[in-house]
């Protein structure tokens, strides 16, 4: 297995930012197809180093806790696996989990934040609200842990601690999914642990999920994201567009601009940009999914990311080499 500093400094350009007919910019980049069977059909880059999927593991840490006696389903589940926009629909969501379990805000321990989408946090500003957990966009998966905790007995205090049962049975969760081990675990911006497998692995896992028998924990985290994609993000997000414009397709973003994605036939993809450049992260995505044999307009319209100039769209952010 490639060293993730040896991938990440070898990785390809996999997109140019263009401004006024004039290349301003590169993005390095990494981006993996895998079959039904979870071999890789298509690799850019050294695709089976460990990386830390940040959120884009949340689908698969949801898998694990249904495992462990959690009872939800609907738009509830895929707030667990969201990264969600801190829209008010958000936040009642959270809160419903909570009390599911007898549990309230004051029992998250994400990090306070302001809400992720641009409009949810100037409300919340001009209201001269402080950063709060449960407007952070992680307090879906946290709410979750909770409730986990709180059904399988668990310890409600410790639930972030690495060597807690929930933890333990996310990081064996994620490497069945995957096909690998974990390779390594650190602290994610939330607080609660992230856990590294390959990019290869991401790609696994999302097909695995998306193809998932009906009934399944796999089965019911793809129902619920299919059904409720605006829970997994927001109104006016990239990743709830694609899953609503491709039949069948799963998916989740992740920080440091990576993206999962799932087919319904079993093929998986992901995408890592090096510089953690989140305007590189739908161009690569889009051309990788057009690549095989996917045409949706729902790719035209995430894959375009304008450049502006005094207002204006002077370029865009284009993919290459894929």
């Amino acid at each position: 297995m490639t060293e993730p500093l040896a991938a990440l400094s070898s990785a390809p350009v996999l997109a140019r930012v263009e401004r006024s007919g004039f290349v301003e910019s590169v993005h390095h980049g990494m981006a993996v197809e895998v079959a039904a069977d979870g071999s890789v059909t298509r690799a850019y880059g050294e695709v089976d180093a460990p990386t830390f999927p940040r959120s884009s593991n949340k689908p698969m840490q949801a898998v694990a806790m249904l495992r462990a006696g959690l009872d939800l389903d609907g738009e509830l589940l895929a707030l667990v696996c969201a990264s969600h926009s801190g829209e008010d629909f958000h936040l009642e969501g959270v809160r419903r989990i909570l009390a599911s379990a007898g549990l309230a805000e004051g029992d998250l321990q994400n990090t306070p934040d302001y809400p992720y989408d641009d409009q949810a946090r100037l409300a919340w500003l001009q209201a001269a609200r402080p950063k709060a957990a449960i407007a952070q966009n992680c307090s879906g998966k946290h709410a979750g842990m909770l409730a986990t905790c709180a059904a399988a007995g668990w310890d409600l205090a410790t639930y972030r601690d690495p060597d807690h049962p929930l933890q333990q049975l996310m990081a064996e969760t994620l490497g069945e999914l995957a096909g690998e081990p974990v390779a390594a675990t650190g602290i994610d911006g939330c607080g609660a642990p992230v856990m590294a497998i390959s990019l290869a692995g991401v790609a696994r896992a999302f097909g695995r999920l998306a193809a998932a028998a009906d009934g399944t924990g796999e089965g019911r985290v793809r129902d619920a994201i299919r059904a409720f994609p605006e829970f997994l993000g927001g109104s006016r997000r990239d990743v709830t567009e694609l899953i609503r414009g491709v039949d069948g397709l799963i998916a989740k973003d992740g920080a440091e601009a990576v993206y999962g994605v799932g087919l319904a036939d079993g093929r998986g993809f992901a995408v890592k940009i090096v510089d953690g450049a989140q305007r590189a992260r739908t161009p690569v995505m889009a051309a990788l999914l057009r690549g095989t044999g996917v045409d949706e307009s729902v790719l035209d319209e995430i894959g375009y990311v304008p450049v502006l100039g005094h207002g204006a769209t002077v370029g865009t952010v284009v993919a290459q080499g894929i």
